[in-house]
């Protein structure tokens, strides 16, 4: 039974993959952004442990979280919370990036620096689940594709920096996915949502588990998932 912290289990990708690893008697830490989120969580994972740290106050993460009892093992550190905001660079304000970089780099890369220590104990795996926006930028999609451009950035180097530490580092690239980010998404581009036309959220979730099961010997670095409809 391996020991896992989850960032953005409250729903979508996140909420699948820790239901999927519940399924199997793992035992999990989920990341809330406040003591009510982390109450909600406990209710849909009464076996799971909560940690309470905002994403978007990254430099308040090393504070929030020693003030709390942590995991002694971290087999996978699983970065799957991130926000989107839709529009062009023309119009997209200083506070727009501030808030997505914060959530979708920032903070990833604070709590791979907090945890990092524990993994390390384990030969653990970190997991960040990106986005295609992380391989290709398009139209009114630069705010995220930037932060999503960045973690990649975080991964690689994450990857050959902990290699002799026997450290995994996997980076997952789902195509859109039938999540509420997406329905958000869809709104912001006038377009009505049909979810059965996406990838389900328990798809990727399978292949964030893939990464993590592979044996010892092998490393997927990099992941991407598309919409097989």
């Amino acid at each position: 039974m391996g020991t896992h912290v989850i960032t953005g289990a409250g729903s979508g990708i996140g909420a699948a993959v820790a239901a999927k690893l519940t399924e199997r008697g793992e035992e999990l830490w989920l990341l809330a952004r406040d003591a009510r989120r982390a109450a909600e969580l406990r209710e849909r994972f009464p076996a799971a442990q909560t940690l309470v740290g905002d994403l978007g106050q990254p430099e308040r993460l090393s504070w929030a979280l020693g003030h709390q009892q942590q995991p002694d093992r971290i087999d996978s550190l699983l970065h799957i919370a991130g926000m989107v905001e839709l529009g062009t660079v023309g119009d997209m304000g200083v506070k727009v990036w501030q808030d997505t970089l914060a959530v979708n780099l920032l903070a990833p890369a604070e709590l791979t620096r907090l945890f990092l220590p524990t993994v390390r104990m384990t030969r653990g795996h970190v997991v960040f689940v990106n986005s295609g926006a992380g391989l290709r930028a398009g139209a009114e999609w630069g705010v995220y594709a930037a932060s999503k451009f960045g973690l990649k950035a975080l991964a690689d180097s994450l990857r050959e920096e902990e290699h002799g530490n026997g450290v995994r580092v996997t980076t997952v690239y789902p195509g859109r996915t039938a999540t509420p980010m997406q329905v958000k998404v869809h709104a912001q581009e006038g377009r009505a949502y049909e979810a059965d036309a996406w990838i389900a959220p328990e798809s990727v979730a399978t292949a964030v588990l893939t990464a993590i099961d592979l044996p010892r010997d092998a490393e997927i670095t990099d992941l991407t998932v598309r919409p097989g409809r």
